[in-house]
């Protein structure tokens, strides 16, 4: 019998985008690009979800360079894989400040198998952009940050919430890192495909490390708070 992780592999290795970026714009997808994310990201899900418990669905934005878009895992870098997963990595090391923040509420929450026993990250957009800023340089870009990505994007993320839906997510409540542009986006789709019976907004981890550091241990508590709500 397959199991979550079995299932969550398999959506990962069909992942691909097949329509027209804007000029500039590079879609980042490190099962197909990374050399080390597939088999990475296999074992981080036969670890935590060799099984057919139920999850609650957090989604955040789309992944980013120095996180997913290196180890296949959402909100996990390369330091975090190794030193809180115990997962051999051999590549590049990255370092990204939203994955600390995880890590360290996860700490707080429990531990990563309890946290992982009930929750499962993703993304609205299941792979990450680039914006080209020069010869050979490239910035982070996320899928609200023009109309015209937006709406090159939006069939494929319809598409595939839905099919994050049914590896077998809870649908009362959806977790949304992101307060703003993420959530106002993830309500207006609520409203029009009806996901999920409520959705719980958090500020976004990057967001709290660039402008909230000093008040992190706050943010921390109304995370651990927010999820202990649905179990």
């Amino acid at each position: 019998m397959k199991t979550l992780a079995d299932r969550i592999i398999a959506f990962n290795k069909q992942l691909e985008f097949k329509g027209k970026l804007p000029e500039g714009i590079r879609i980042m997808n490190p099962f197909k690009e990374e050399p080390h994310a597939p088999a990475i990201s296999e074992e981080f899900y036969k670890k935590y979800y060799n099984d057919n418990k139920p999850r609650h669905l957090i989604l955040g934005i789309n992944p980013g360079r120095f996180g997913a878009a290196v180890t296949g895992v959402p909100f996990t870098d390369t330091k975090r894989l190794r030193s809180e997963c115990h997962i051999a990595y051999t590549g590049k090391e990255t370092h990204e400040p939203s994955s600390v923040f995880i890590y360290d509420m996860i700490h707080a929450f429990g531990g990563v198998e309890k946290f992982y026993g009930s929750f499962y990250i993703h993304s609205i957009c299941p792979l990450g952009f680039t914006k080209a800023t020069g010869p050979g340089k490239e910035v982070n870009y996320n899928y609200y940050d023009s109309k015209e990505l937006t709406a090159a994007v939006y069939d494929f993320i319809i598409d595939n919430i839905k099919k994050q839906i049914a590896l077998g997510m809870e649908t009362d409540t959806c977790f949304c890192f992101g307060t703003g542009k993420n959530e106002a986006f993830l309500r207006k789709l609520n409203e029009e495909e009806t996901f999920f019976g409520n959705i719980i907004a958090l500020e976004h981890p990057r967001f709290i490390m660039q402008y909230k550091a000093k008040t992190k241990e706050q943010y921390i508590d109304k995370y651990v708070k927010a999820f202990n709500s649905v179990i």
